[in-house]
């Protein structure tokens, strides 16, 4: 589905290309570098980020190694993994730095929010706060009892399926779109172990994110079935050295539900929560 705004162009190191979708502020006073979902389009975002410009924050959509803009397509000649994704991340980045310099905020949602806290824990210069959104570890021990035995079916199925077919097809299987069978291996294994130590990365990430010293914003949905509290609270708990803030999202109207995804149909409540935030504990941060 195209869209009308316009597109910053990033090329990552190993020449994946790539597009930001820039929703600017007119008057910008943050910069906010959001990630998506797994296996969601930059372009679904929009209109979240258009509620945030608004009230001052510029926002720089990611799009994942994979969708929408990305040059390539998983396969089973084309794979990656987290230490791939955390790259084009940091690429990004530096193409908000471009447009920002005094300093950004990252933040996403869902597996989206787990990458800012792994790449502000990788590299935390230029980076002035993180924003979780309806996210949280995948360690299958967090999830209550029915979703618990789907999370141990699944974590096995997913990338030995990713295995047999070369990439992970999700678009067939109903969770998450077409991933790289390197990102299921690397989602599994934290979800096995409640730890991030995604293959090819020779440092400890675990520890980084323990030292991290950031204010942060964790949003939870009141109606959301894909995200227990206790799995927030488990991703949260790597981040014992920062400042953070918690607070529960409703829905926009009464019948209606603010559950894992239908908030970013009716965005407003979201991110009158993240505007409230940003005046009392974030510095400003503009182009």
């Amino acid at each position: 589905m195209p869209h009308d705004q316009p597109v910053i162009a990033v090329e990552a190191p190993d020449g994946h290309r790539f597009e930001l979708i820039h929703v600017a502020a007119d008057r910008p006073r943050q910069a906010f570098l959001f990630l998506p979902g797994m296996g969601l389009s930059a372009r679904l975002f929009i209109r979240f980020a258009r509620a945030l410009a608004q009230s001052g924050t510029s926002v720089f959509i990611h799009e994942w190694r994979g969708n929408g803009s990305s040059s390539v397509r998983a396969s089973r000649e084309s794979n990656w993994g987290y230490r791939e994704l955390l790259d084009d991340i940091d690429a990004a980045r530096q193409a908000v730095a471009g447009q920002a310099p005094g300093g950004h905020l990252i933040g996403g949602h869902s597996l989206g929010s787990q990458f800012a806290c792994l790449s502000a824990a990788v590299d935390s210069r230029h980076c002035l706060g993180l924003i979780v959104l309806a996210g949280g570890s995948p360690y299958w021990r967090t999830f209550p009892l029915p979703m618990k035995a789907v999370m141990a079916t699944i974590m096995f199925a997913f990338p030995t399926l990713g295995t047999l077919i070369g990439y992970y097809p999700g678009k067939r299987v109903g969770f998450a779109g077409n991933e790289a069978r390197g990102v299921m291996a690397d989602w599994a294994r934290s979800a096995r172990s409640g730890r991030y130590e995604p293959a090819g990365v020779d440092f400890d990430i675990e520890a980084r994110l323990h030292a991290l010293r950031l204010p942060v914003l964790a949003l939870d949905m009141a109606d959301d079935w894909f995200v227990p509290r206790r799995s927030l609270d488990w991703l949260l708990d790597k981040l014992d050295s920062c400042e953070i803030t918690r607070q529960t999202v409703e829905a926009a109207e009464p019948g209606e539900k603010a559950d894992h995804y239908a908030w970013m149909k009716r965005p407003d409540p979201t991110a009158e929560a993240i505007r409230a935030w940003l005046e009392e504990s974030a510095p400003p941060a503009g182009p």
